[in-house]
């Protein structure tokens, strides 16, 4: 109590006090300077029109995007499109960019557009402009899939600027899911094979890359319904089946490529001795070491176990019980 009745304390205080309201005033003062590189801008706005865009996105310009009007997306008659009447066409996906068109910063570079289909937007805020639209039955199951838990964006694989999607075509589209998925690229080169590498089938004749629905990512419920879509002659009925062609192709066959014969795991015998080894006939395990005569050859070379079994895939024959005919 001495000490605040003190005057000179009080002196004091009063001093410190003031100062410290100078400097709060001060601080109030002083604008919030953005980081460094940057600059405040104004309320996003709507530019005008394509017309406005295509000054600089058009033919022999870069990045160029006048391909664009070559597709169904650029059709303004179409109310689905984005160009549709009402619309404010690129800025439909591209979101209000009106500063992108005019204003450049003090370094000289041009503002980006508010929404960028690269690594400058989040991938979530990028699907939502394409689903917005793309949300029918292929993209039903599209949350939770994988490729939604990977943060996979739209744009990594479609081009929707170009014409022609690459996605669309046979072999451009594998270089799209290759880029992801090597080893399944490095199956394909295999001696055995499906032609995808020729362009004759693609990934999504078996895979539907929006959906979630199914294992692996599969166009059909299980793997033999995928693969029964090529291969109907396999799925029977059959009078006498092979249990595990009807569990599951993929328990003999590699679907994406294999060094053995017929997309096989492993080369006959050893590929049905995993399972017919033990008991029965063969009851002895044969490898190519021990093909001395030519009773054993036949469970050995050319086709194996198929050279007597050949309806492994099951048998509608009155004597086919084991699938011998």
């Amino acid at each position: 109590m001495a000490m605040v009745n003190n005057p000179d304390f009080r002196s004091r205080l009063r001093v410190t006090t003031s100062y410290l309201s100078l400097v709060f005033c001060l601080i109030l003062a002083v604008p919030t300077v953005a980081d460094e590189g940057e600059e405040s801008l104004p309320a996003a706005e709507y530019s005008g029109g394509a017309n406005k865009c295509m000054s600089c996105h058009k033919e022999g310009k870069e990045p160029a995007a006048h391909e664009i009007f070559m597709t169904k997306m650029g059709i303004s008659g179409d109310p689905d499109s984005p160009f549709a009447e009402g619309s404010h066409d690129c800025e439909t996906c591209h979101g209000p960019s009106k500063t992108h068109r005019k204003k450049n910063r003090k370094d000289g570079t041009r503002p980006l557009p508010s929404i960028n289909f690269n690594a400058n937007t989040p991938v979530a805020v990028q699907n939502e402009v394409c689903q917005n639209c793309h949300n029918g039955n292929p993209l039903f199951h599209w949350s939770g899939s994988m490729h939604e838990e990977e943060e996979l964006a739209c744009a990594s694989c479609h081009v929707v600027h170009a014409e022609r999607d690459p996605v669309f075509d046979p072999v451009a589209q594998q270089e799209v899911c290759f880029s992801c998925h090597a080893r399944t690229r490095s199956e394909t080169f295999r001696a055995s094979s499906h032609p995808l590498r020729f362009g004759e089938m693609t990934c999504t004749d078996c895979h539907n890359a929006h959906d979630s629905n199914n294992d692996s990512l599969l166009a059909r419920s299980t793997i033999n319904d995928t693969c029964y879509t090529c291969h109907a002659e396999k799925r029977g009925p059959f009078l006498f089946e092979h249990a595990p062609v009807t569990e599951d192709c993929s328990l003999c066959h590699n679907p994406h490529g294999s060094n053995h014969a017929a997309l096989l795991k492993q080369r006959p015998p050893l590929l049905c001795q995993q399972c017919h080894s033990p008991s029965g006939h063969p009851s002895t395990a044969y490898t190519s070491e021990i093909a001395e005569n030519s009773f054993q050859q036949r469970f050995l070379l050319a086709r194996s176990c198929t050279n007597c079994h050949a309806q492994v895939h099951g048998s509608n024959h009155p004597s086919g019980v084991t699938i011998t005919r």
